[in-house]
């Protein structure tokens, strides 16, 4: 038992730092200036109260149905997809973006209930997986530094800091709370990413205390703090505002962007959350040997519903789709083997609601160093990719390049899969390999890039 509560409580602080960087990536304005939550300025409370929320009670869920030692929370990668592609097309709104989400994660229920998941997991090549993992993990680092001010629009496309340099003390905080979060990682301190943020944000308020800083302006203070000033006004325990919560559409999308550019969005979402789960639970029965002899967990079926259910529930509460956590691992790692360990995972993340005003506190600078380690944690996949197979090379290349370089993950995606099926037919007899949802979905993302045209052609614009 307390072993289990232990391991629960490792895994808590391990993946706690969620509870800051999602609301400060849900942080940006959707294509008609509202953000998450309604109003002209981000909610970061709301934002964090209704992302810890949805955490406990799917940990709980977790722990209760599959009795497994396997936490969730908002996933990365698709909080940044929403953030940074689908609310800026036109029309969208954060509840038409969140309106998808839950669309994908009925998507993936039925799939795991008919035993179609599996299928679709197979149809996908293994580089490309791997590519997309990777891909984000790119993307999610360059949103890490350019909202800390650490690259910045210059006399070439990016620039570091200001005129090649890193000015005001907000930079500084930033690369204190990297270099400490690497160091504790490097000597094996669990908790590692939480204890920077933490550091960091203590930092930048003695820092502000000090030097009165101030708010960033692009021309009167440059070297200013980027999204909040880091000076705690009030309680920092208040009763949670669940203001997210039932802020979705769910076929928003559908009559903003049109059927075919909202059911390839979706399919992008399903993509980023569909695959990493299944890896996640095997990597985490690896962890404390509880796979059976073909190297599957107990109950598989029963935690693949719990996360499909998980993600519609993170669109629902209007806190982007919830998934498994590999940081469940420092848990396990810690002794916890069954599901009591998710279940006071869950608990905490309840607790945690009700400091959700400590999450306004934090500014870009002492939370986005913890999104180019988790850049680095994904990057570390790129081996799996077998790079002198041009064939397979080029698609997966594309893929995470495209991520970054377009800001845009649906791009890199569709790039990769066009790549792949085009390249895959140049072998002889590659054509017949490639599996057919493959080909179907590179058609359609075919007509992704060019929706523009057609739809011009058509007389749609």
């Amino acid at each position: 038992m307390g072993r289990e509560i232990r391991g629960g409580l490792v895994t808590f602080f391990a993946m706690s730092y969620i509870l800051v960087v999602n609301p400060l990536i849900l942080s940006t304005p959707d294509s008609t200036g509202a953000f998450l939550g309604g109003g002209s300025e981000p909610n970061l409370p709301a934002v964090a109260a209704g992302t810890a929320l949805v955490a406990g009670l799917m940990s709980i869920l977790m722990g209760a149905v599959a009795n497994y030692p396997l936490a969730l929370a908002a996933g990365m990668g698709i909080n940044a997809l929403l953030a940074f592609t689908v609310v800026n097309l036109p029309g969208m709104t954060w509840g038409d973006a969140m309106g998808l989400v839950v669309l994908e994660g009925l998507v993936i229920l039925v799939l795991v209930l008919t035993g179609l998941r599996e299928a679709v997991f197979k149809a996908v090549p293994h580089s490309l997986k791997v590519a997309i993992s990777v891909g984000i993990g790119l993307f999610i680092a360059l949103v890490g530094l350019v909202n800390a001010g650490i690259v910045r629009p210059g006399g070439t496309p990016l620039q570091l800091g200001v005129n090649g340099s890193l000015t005001g003390w907000p930079a500084v905080v930033f690369v204190v709370g990297l270099f400490v979060i690497a160091f504790l990682m490097v000597k094996g301190v669990r908790g590692a990413i939480l204890i920077g943020i933490v550091v960091a944000a203590v930092m930048a308020a003695i820092v502000e205390a000090v030097a009165k800083v101030g708010a960033a302006d692009p021309e009167a203070n440059v070297g200013g703090w980027a999204l909040t000033v880091p000076a705690l006004s009030g309680s920092p325990v208040q009763a949670p505002d669940f203001g997210t919560l039932g802020d979705f559409s769910l076929f928003g999308a559908f009559e903003k962007l049109g059927p075919i550019a909202a059911i390839l969005l979706v399919f992008s979402i399903m993509l980023a959350d569909f695959f990493d789960t299944m890896g996640t639970m095997v990597a985490i029965g690896a962890e404390g040997n509880l796979l059976d002899e073909e190297g599957n967990p107990p109950r598989t079926r029963s935690i693949l519903v719990v996360d499909s259910i998980a993600a519609a529930a993170g669109g629902a509460a209007g806190v982007s789709s919830n998934t498994s956590y590999i940081e469940s691992a420092t848990g396990v790692g810690d002794g916890a083997r069954t599901g009591l360990a998710s279940i006071v995972t869950g608990i905490a993340f309840l607790l945690a609601t009700f400091l959700s005003p400590l999450t306004a506190f934090v500014p870009y600078e002492a939370a986005t160093p913890a999104l180019v380690i988790v850049g680095f944690l994904m990057m570390m996949q790129v081996t799996d990719i077998p790079w002198r197979d041009a064939a397979i090379a080029i698609p997966a290349f594309l893929t995470i390049i495209l991520m970054p370089f377009a800001y845009s993950i649906t791009v890199g995606i569709g790039a990769g899969f066009i790549a792949y099926v085009v390249l895959s037919a140049a072998r002889k007899g590659g054509a017949r390999k490639v599996h057919w949802l493959m080909w179907i979905v590179a058609v359609l993302f075919v007509v992704y890039f060019a929706i523009g045209p057609i739809e011009q052609a058509l007389g749609l614009r």
